[in-house]
C-alpha cells in the first residue's frame, strides 16, 4: 500500500494542474524542461494498467489506495475511456470512507471531470473545502506582501 500511496501522490504531482500551475509560473516551456515530470506522465498508461486491477482488491485501505492513484493518471488521453468505471470505484469510496485525504482526493477528479459532488459531500467535506476556500482568500490577499502579514523580515 505505501508503493500505492507514493504513485498516488506521485501521479497527483504530475496531474494537469501542476503543470499549469508550472507553466503559469515558468513559462509554457515547463513540462519541455521538467524531464522527470514529462516522462512520469508518459508512462501513465502503464502504471494505469499496473494499478487497475487493485481497484477490486479485497481490502478496502488497498482498494482506496488505488483508487487515488488512477484518479490522476486517468487524466492521460488514451485512459478519459476508463473514467466512467473509476467514478463508479470513487462513488463507492465516499459512500464508505471518513479518511479525509482520500476523500478530496477523490472529490477533486470528480469536480475536475464535471461531475456534481454535492449529494457525496459529508459535513467534513463541506467544512474542509470552506477552510481551504479561506485560507486561499488569505494567502491571495498576501501577494505582493512577501512578509505575509509578518513584522520582522523571515530568519533566511
Amino acid at each position: 500500500m505505501r508503493l500505492l500511496a507514493w504513485l498516488g501522490n506521485t501521479a497527483y504531482d504530475a496531474d494537469d494542474e501542476c503543470v499549469a500551475i508550472g507553466e503559469r509560473h515558468y513559462g509554457e516551456r515547463f513540462l519541455h524542461e521538467y524531464e522527470e515530470m514529462r516522462a512520469f506522465r508518459d508512462l501513465r498508461p502503464a502504471i494505469f494498467s499496473a494499478v487497475r486491477p487493485l481497484l477490486g482488491h479485497e481490502i478496502a485501505e488497498a482498494r482506496d489506495a488505488a483508487l487515488v492513484a488512477a484518479l490522476p493518471l486517468a487524466e492521460h488521453p488514451l485512459l478519459t475511456e476508463h473514467r466512467a468505471e473509476l467514478v463508479d470505484h470513487a462513488r463507492r469510496l465516499l459512500a464508505s470512507s471518513t479518511d479525509r485525504h482520500n476523500r478530496a482526493r477523490v472529490l477533486d477528479a470528480l469536480k475536475a471531470w464535471d461531475h456534481d459532488t454535492s449529494e457525496l459531500e459529508n459535513a467534513a467535506d463541506v467544512a474542509a473545502r470552506e477552510r481551504h476556500a479561506r485560507l486561499r482568500a488569505e494567502r491571495a490577499s498576501w501577494e505582493g506582501n512577501w512578509t505575509a502579514g509578518y513584522c520582522e523580515d523571515p530568519p533566511f
